[in-house]
């Protein structure tokens, strides 16, 4: 196999510690039903790949960065009753990323990116309350959010929708069922206005808003389209991780 510098989990000690790593990015998905024609682990899996992408891109700029290994589990609390759905609770998230936290920061990482790949998932209040504890700047990134994908697909959807499918037709075409046995991914509105509008916002109980667990239509999905987002999200993800890598710590803001 071809060495993958970028990838912690690929390396022996030696290359580690000549890697002089100045970025590392820790890729967070979820275990999950995704409509009926995508598999539990597409979060994971997506994420995984956008990551290490990125990351090659960045590091042939001359960016250190290191992939860490992708946790595979995301907040599902409202999804319990569907079979093999994984919860992990936020505050058990927090309890995590204080560890690894902690770890890389008596090794010398003073930057780390989570690039998230679930909904469910949201880090900003955990970063929050982690950065006032550590010296490695702290952000976050959702990897779907990136490009707009209204330049790309017919149907964002929210969830296995066009969008996801086609990137998962670009990643793992092998693990992608034919989209004749896909569900249509409709999804029932929230009766109250405010939650249908945006500006007011509830937990959805999935099994109660969607048949098929999908929120989005995926018939229109086809690997070209997700080929050409996947480029589009990696190339601007390596930009910033270029940026973030000969970024000052100590200097980050600058007068308007």
């Amino acid at each position: 196999m071809t060495a993958r510098p970028w990838i912690l989990a690929e390396q022996p000690l030696p290359a580690v510690r000549a890697a002089a790593y100045q970025v590392a990015v820790l890729p967070w998905g979820a275990t999950e039903a995704h409509n009926l024609h995508l598999p539990y682990g597409t979060d994971t899996i997506e994420c995984d790949a956008l990551a290490a992408e990125s990351a090659r891109r960045a590091w042939e700029r001359g960016a250190r960065v290191a992939v860490l290994p992708t946790v595979p589990f995301g907040v599902n609390t409202t999804q319990l009753d569907i079979p093999f759905t994984l919860n992990m609770n936020p505050s058990t998230q927090l309890a995590l990323l204080g560890d690894l936290v902690s770890a890389l920061e008596g090794q010398g990482v003073r930057k780390l990116v989570i690039l998230n790949g679930h909904g469910g998932n949201d880090f900003k209040a955990i970063i929050r309350e982690l950065q006032p504890r550590t010296r490695i700047l702290l952000c976050t990134l959702n990897w779907w959010q990136v490009v707009d994908g209204r330049g790309f697909f017919t149907d964002l959807g929210d969830h296995a929708g066009e969008l996801e499918t086609s990137v998962m037709q670009q990643i793992v075409p092998q693990l992608v069922r034919p989209l004749s046995e896909a569900g249509d991914g409709h999804a029932k509105k929230w009766r109250i206005a405010a939650f249908r509008e945006g500006w007011a916002w509830a937990p959805r109980q999935w099994t109660k808003v969607t048949d098929d667990t999908g929120i989005g239509d995926p018939r229109n999905a086809t690997a070209e389209r997700g080929a050409r987002f996947v480029d589009a999200v990696c190339e601007r993800i390596a930009g910033f991780l270029v940026e973030l890598a000969a970024a000052d710590t100590d200097d980050l803001y600058a007068s308007g």
